[in-house]
């Protein structure tokens, strides 16, 4: 990774744990992606944007396998999403896909958190999280 890409990974992932994700955890309208914690064994919850088509929700990492949630579907792809308003928690397993167009992918997701993934986003990667019936 070069330093410019170093350095926007660190200045995005230092304001998403600090203000971006607890803040919008908060907000009802905000889809929730809760992985289990790798280490801790805790659940850990995380913002997201994507879109479920079916019964699949795709969403697309910035960082790709450096992203604390995609290390932690890596360690256990079970999770659970929520999604959007008055939304109920759905089970589902998720899973890495390397070699789907990311880029295509933000096309058909929600503009707004699109936009912030592509301008922030140095290895995007896309995840399909197939729910439980």
């Amino acid at each position: 990774m070069t330093s410019r890409a170093e350095r926007k990974y660190r200045v995005a992932t230092a304001f998403q744990r600090r203000v971006g994700n607890p803040l919008l955890r908060r907000m009802p309208f905000q889809t929730l992606l809760e992985t289990t914690g790798r280490v801790s064994g805790l659940p850990r919850t995380t913002p997201v944007g994507g879109r479920r088509e079916g019964d699949a929700f795709w969403l697309v990492s910035e960082f790709g396998e450096r992203s604390q949630y995609v290390r932690n579907i890596k360690a256990d792809s079970r999770v659970r999403v929520r999604v959007r308003v008055r939304g109920r928690w759905h089970t589902g397993t998720a899973h890495l896909m390397p070699d789907d167009d990311p880029v295509a992918r933000l096309r058909s997701l929600p503009r707004l958190n699109s936009a912030a993934v592509r301008a922030i986003g140095a290895e995007l990667l896309t995840v399909r999280v197939d729910l439980d019936g």
